[in-house]
């Protein structure tokens, strides 16, 4: 994730690891949260803080479409990216430190660990047909970055919003749980 660094003024950020996964609400399901679309809930609103908001690098994402394949009889994976080349972006992450356990439960991970998860808004006209609910808010220029990064939460949340229509397509749809290169001849 990149990140603010520390807690200068003078805009440096840094680059680092950490697990997929905030805590949850204390109260429903206990396993980490990923996706975050609720801002307005007060669990969230402490990390919606610029100190607390990171950009989670990215150059696409994938949506199990909603029908099974009739040739597999399982769905397809559908992946999204700005075009065909890829091009790298962002979603607008927060973090905070988790001091529990994560892993498996045969194979707990003592903490502290920096955990991470990104919000959702409501999906756009490309994202709709395989998921309905919602698509990663995606941010594309440096100007949203840094306002993400450094804005009072009045100016940032104007950036949960679906990417425009024109800015996504499906780049790659089938088995493939994993994003495949792409290969050009030439």
């Amino acid at each position: 994730m990149v990140r603010n660094a520390g807690q200068n003024a003078d805009g440096a950020r840094e680059l680092i690891m950490m697990r997929w996964g905030m805590p949850p609400p204390p109260r429903g399901v206990s396993i980490p949260v990923t996706n975050i679309r609720n801002t307005s809930s007060p669990h969230w609103r402490g990390w919606l803080k610029p100190e607390h908001r990171c950009l989670v690098p990215a150059n696409s994402f994938a949506e199990y479409a909603p029908e099974p394949n009739p040739a597999t009889k399982k769905k397809d994976v559908v992946w999204f990216a700005r075009d065909e080349d890829r091009p790298p972006f962002a979603f607008a992450g927060i973090w905070t430190e988790f001091k529990g356990d994560r892993g498996t439960k045969s194979k707990p991970i003592p903490g502290p660990h920096l955990v991470y998860g990104f919000l959702t808004t409501a999906p756009n006209k490309i994202v709709e047909p395989i998921h309905d609910k919602a698509m990663p808010v995606i941010l594309t220029t440096p100007e949203e970055y840094d306002v993400w990064l450094r804005a009072p939460w009045d100016e940032a949340k104007a950036l949960q919003r679906p990417l425009l229509d024109a800015a996504l397509k499906v780049v790659a749809r089938g088995e493939a749980k994993e994003d495949q290169p792409l290969i050009r001849a030439g």
